[in-house]
Formats: C-alpha cells, sequence, structure tokens
C-alpha cells in the first residue's frame, strides 16, 4: 500500500509542477515581467503562502493525530472545520470590504495609481484562503483513510483553471487578463475542493462529518454534555498542537524570505539566482521526501496509538534507505550537470552564460543540502505523531538562527555561494538537531543494514562514471564539430 500512495503522490506532485510550469511560460507571454505580473504576483502571495504552510503538513500533523484519539471524531471533525471555516470566511470579509490596508502591506513599494490597480485584484485572490483550507481539511480527513489522490492532483486542477484564464484572456488587455487570472484561481479552488467528495461520500467520511454535526443536538442530557466536554478537550488538544506546527512548517518560508532580503545587499541579480536555483531544488525534495512522508504520516500516527514502535521502526527503515539512495543520485546528477541543467531551462533572452554560470553554482550548493532537508522530514513524523509539535517548533527555531548566522558570516566571503552554502548548513542542523529528538539508539538500529548501503554506494559509484563518461563524450562531439566549421 505505501508503494501504491507514494506514487500517487509523486505523480500529482509532478504533474502540478508540469502544470505550473506551462502556466509560468503562459503568464510570462502575456503579462510580461512588468507592473501587471507585479500586481498578480502581489495579491497572490498571502493566500500561496497560506497554500504552502498549511497543504505541506501543518494542519494534517497537528489534526490527523488529535482525530485519531477523539473518540467522537465526527463532531471532532465538525467543529474543527467550522471554526476555521467561519475565522477565515470573516477575515475574507473584512478584506473584501476594505482591501486598501492589506495591499499596502503586501506591496508598500507600489505608487498610489499600482495601488489602485492592485487592490481589488488582492480582495478577489483573499478568497482563496478559504477555499484552499476547505482543500487542505478534505484531504486530511482522507489521509485518515489512507487515500491521497485527491489531495495529490488537486493542485494540478489550480494551475489548469489558470492555465485557462491565461487562454481566454489572450486577447485581452493586460488588466483584464488580471480578473481572468483571479478568477480563475478562485474557480481552482472550487475545483480543488469538488475533486475530493466522491472519495469523501465512497469511504464514509462525509456521513461521519454530518452524524457529527448532528450529535450534538441529541435529547439525551448525558450524552450531549458527554460530547461537549470531549469535544472542549480535543479541541484544546489540536489548538495547544497546531500553532507550534505552523511554526514549525513556516521556518523553511521564513528562511526563504531572510535570504531574499539579504541577498538584495548584494550584486544584482542575486535575488534571481536564488530564486531560480531553489526552484529547481525544490523539485526532488518535493516528488521524494514530500511524497513520502505524507504517504507514511497516517500509518505513523496510527501504528504509535496502538503502541506498535516495531511496525514504525521497520517503515521508517525502509523509507530511509530508499529516500538515502534516491536523494544521493539526485544530488549527484545534480551537481554534475548543474551548469548543463540551468542552461537547458533558463539559458534564453535576457538570461546570459554568465547568469547560467552563478545560477548552476548556487543550486549545487543547494544540492549538498538535498538529503539533510529530506531525511528530516521523515524522522520529523515521529515527532509530530507524538504530539510533540512544539519540541519541532523549537528545533527548526534553532536551525533558522544558526542558517541566519551562517548566512551572514559566509557571505562577506562567498556572496550569494554563501547563502545557498548557508541554506545547506541550516539544513544540517536541522537533521542532527532532529535526530537527538528521535533518539540515538533508535536511529542507529534503522540505518544498520550493510546491505543496503553496498547498494547505494555502488549505484552512486555507477552514475558518477556514467555521467563523466556522458559530459567527456559530449565535450568530445561538440569540439569535433567546431573543428570541422560547424
Amino acid at each position: 500500500m505505501l508503494k501504491k500512495i507514494f506514487l500517487t503522490n509523486s505523480l500529482g506532485i509532478l504533474f502540478s509542477r508540469i502544470f505550473g510550469f506551462l502556466r509560468d511560460l503562459m503568464m510570462a507571454n502575456i503579462l510580461g515581467a512588468g507592473v501587471y505580473s507585479d500586481i498578480f504576483f502581489v495579491a497572490f502571495k498571502l493566500p500561496n503562502l497560506f497554500r504552502r504552510i498549511f497543504a505541506e503538513g501543518s494542519f494534517s500533523q497537528s489534526f490527523l493525530p488529535s482525530f485519531i484519539r477523539s473518540s467522537i471524531k465526527g463532531s471532532f471533525a465538525s467543529l474543527v472545520g467550522l471554526i476555521f471555516c467561519g475565522v477565515l470566511f470573516m477575515w475574507c470579509l473584512l478584506v473584501a470590504l476594505n482591501p486598501l490596508w492589506l495591499t499596502k502591506l503586501l506591496a508598500y513599494g507600489f505608487d498610489e495609481e499600482t495601488l489602485k490597480l492592485c487592490t481589488p485584484i488582492v480582495a478577489i485572490n483573499f478568497w482563496y484562503l478559504l477555499l484552499v483550507f476547505i482543500t487542505t481539511f478534505l484531504g486530511a480527513l482522507l489521509q485518515y483513510k489512507h487515500s491521497f489522490f485527491a489531495s495529490a492532483y488537486s493542485t494540478s486542477l489550480l494551475n489548469a483553471c489558470m492555465i485557462l484564464a491565461l487562454f481566454i484572456s489572450k486577447e485581452k488587455t493586460h488588466l483584464e487578463a488580471l480578473y481572468y487570472l483571479s478568477y480563475g484561481v478562485l474557480l481552482g479552488g472550487v475545483a480543488q475542493i469538488l475533486l475530493h467528495f466522491y472519495p469523501l461520500i465512497k469511504l464514509g467520511l462525509w456521513d461521519l462529518l454530518s452524524k457529527g454535526l448532528l450529535g450534538f443536538k441529541t435529547k439525551n442530557a448525558n450524552k450531549k454534555e458527554y460530547r461537549l466536554n470531549r469535544a472542549k478537550r480535543d479541541l484544546k488538544g489540536f489548538f495547544k498542537q497546531f500553532f507550534p506546527s505552523v511554526l514549525g512548517n513556516s521556518s523553511a518560508q521564513i528562511a526563504s524570505f531572510l535570504d531574499t532580503t539579504i541577498a538584495s545587499f548584494l550584486a544584482s541579480g542575486s535575488v534571481s539566482y536564488l530564486y531560480y536555483a531553489n526552484r529547481v531544488f525544490q523539485l526532488p525534495l518535493a516528488l521524494f521526501a514530500i511524497a513520502i512522508s505524507t504517504a507514511l504520516f497516517p500509518s505513523i500516527a496510527i501504528a504509535l496509538k496502538n503502541n506498535q514502535q516495531d511496525l514504525i521502526l521497520q517503515r521508517l527503515q525502509k523509507a530511509w534507505f530508499f529516500l538515502v539512495g534516491v536523494l544521493l543520485l539526485c544530488s549527484i546528477g545534480g551537481i554534475i550537470l548543474s551548469k548543463e541543467i540551468t542552461e537547458l531551462l533558463f539559458e534564453r533572452g535576457q538570461f546570459s552564460p554568465k547568469d547560467t554560470l552563478i545560477t548552476s553554482q548556487v543550486f549545487s550548493l543547494y544540492l549538498l543540502g538535498l538529503l539533510p532537508f529530506g531525511l528530516t522530514k521523515l524522522f520529523s513524523l515521529w515527532l509530530y505523531a507524538k504530539l510533540e509539535q512544539k519540541k519541532a517548533a523549537k528545533i527548526s527555531l534553532i536551525s533558522l538562527f544558526l542558517g541566519l548566522v551562517a548566512s551572514l558570516s559566509l557571505m562577506p566571503l562567498l556572496g550569494v555561494l554563501g547563502l545557498a552554502l548557508a541554506n545547506s548548513l541550516s539544513g544540517l542542523f536541522l537533521f542532527v538537531l532532529t535526530i537527538k529528538a528521535f533518539g540515538f539508539q533508535l536511529f542507529l538500529g534503522i540505518i544498520k543494514n550493510l546491505k543496503s548501503w553496498l547498494v547505494i554506494l555502488f549505484l552512486a559509484c555507477v552514475e558518477i562514471l556514467l555521467l563523466l563518461a556522458f559530459k567527456s563524450w559530449v565535450t568530445h562531439l561538440y569540439l569535433f564539430y567546431y573543428f570541422q566549421g560547424f
């Protein structure tokens, strides 16, 4: 089952990235890189940040353990959903009625004319916060039943709706295209929600939510009092874990923001080098580490409740060697072919060979942190399943602080390359601290498998030899045609 879930998540992420790349190409073609594209990116900044933080684990990592432990699952889930929807609806309504204050907060550098254009776009896009929460909430419920298809492919629907909106608006003015694109975001949010309904009904979860909500209307006074008291305890426990979980899962976003801010003090282009390199770096991290940790989390949370520690360690060991193998191969391949990958993806138009060289170096240094960042996601599941979100948040903040110190120390010596190296060091700090919290003895027991290590080492050596031979062959072929007069 785990392999099937992993493949579902990985393919869903891959489809989403492909559609996202097509969306970016169409957006660049229609809106260009000017004031109108800036307006949309600003308007979509907060909803997209909310999507990345919540959809990548902070909600489900708090909700699922509490949901599994609750004796009134339907009532608990219904209350959580209603509370979040109510708060987010009021927040969205507040922004819809007076969006100027938020627009100024998100885009304090815009002039008055641009702010006037941006304000209604911000108001439209902000409603996506409510839609993406509902999607995340329904996805978390489906994870309890080991159903991942809807969650894995829902982001592809968002990108597809945005592409459709851009296609329809290609003959319109830039401002009209912005409105089409913004309503495309909302249409995508609705489509994401609708995709979850069939599996919810099929697996009986919709019935669970309905009966759970109606359970509070029972005429039996004792039963009603029990449900209310139990719901209060469950909700208190959930929110106690939820806010540290958000903080812990936000550390990567905060680190990215800080790196961008620091890079703005460096030479022109430094921010772009970090952005483009990070876009490529995130692909293997999402395809493998995020996909397998999402697949593992519900089973680990259930096994912990049932005191099945041996089963958990067995699954973690299989996932460990899989991730070590695939992420190591990605890191080696990416470092050896960093220049070729960057050149293929980005070197066109205003993106010069010099930009390719620096971006490829940044990408290589990012890849040094691929293994620690990916493997940390695996062991942080243990902490979240044990309801130790505060400890996980503390670890994230310590690694964030150490990474910031490394950035400020290395930046004067290495410039933008120092920021990329500091990011990888931050991943190493995060991994070591997470393993310490997990327990070194348990960790040593998981990695003790000589046969698996030899297989990984053999594959890594074969990959290095093949890639170096391929690069040598391509170089000789280029020189041959060059001296032949081509």
